[in-house]
């Protein structure tokens, strides 16, 4: 698959490394070139703009800080049948609930109607997805996704698949405010010392 990626931090490193070994196509764009351009040589990619990135993924991973979007998403044109891959949180290092408002996925779809928006790997810190594979205790890490397309969905849960996680249907994109709901309160926890996995009772 192709995949441009939107961002140079560490969401992009951690994700692009793992899809480059599985042999994916990447295109990095980034706000600084020279960032963009040594994250591509790090995956063995090429970099570009934000509309080369856009031009070329099949799928785009959007994992720029929140408040950014509109400005990104803004300098390219229509993403007319493009997987756009949300990760993003609006959760600050303190773990305070997201502002009021509409959620950042359904921000995004407003923004790019054309576009196939699935929110997914926003529940789980940039060094997990480093790890080959996420595994606790012997079962593979989840990634719930929340998205409406099902060919959009479908792709997505091939890029969980090549990390070795096990992607999870969530329901449709309106969902996706609960996940980032979740994705607040679970990092409130961890910020403040606490096992936010072991909230959950184990299914026998």
């Amino acid at each position: 698959m192709r995949i441009g990626i939107f961002g140079t931090g560490q969401m992009a490193d951690a994700l692009g490394t793992q899809w480059a070994r599985a042999g994916h196509e990447l295109l990095v764009s980034g706000r600084d070139p020279a960032k963009a351009d040594a994250l591509a040589k790090q995956l063995g990619a090429q970099s570009g703009t934000w509309q080369e990135a856009a031009d070329f993924g099949e799928a785009i991973l959007l994992a720029v800080p929140a408040e950014r979007v509109p400005d990104v998403l803004g300098q390219v044109d229509a993403l007319r049948g493009k997987v756009l891959v949300d990760c993003t949180n609006q959760a600050g290092p303190t773990g305070t609930e997201p502002p009021p408002g509409t959620p950042v996925a359904a921000r995004i779809a407003a923004l790019k109607p054309e576009a196939h928006v699935v929110k997914a790997f926003n529940l789980a810190h940039m060094d997990i997805w480093r790890m080959t594979p996420p595994v606790f205790g012997g079962r593979a890490l989840s990634v719930p996704l929340c998205g409406d397309g099902p060919a959009a969905l479908e792709a997505v849960r091939a890029l969980v698949r090549d990390l070795g996680c096990t992607p999870v249907d969530g329901g449709g994109l309106e969902r996706a405010a609960l996940l980032e709901a979740t994705a607040a309160f679970v990092i409130g926890l961890w910020f403040g010392g606490l096992d936010a996995q072991a909230i959950l009772a184990p299914v026998e």
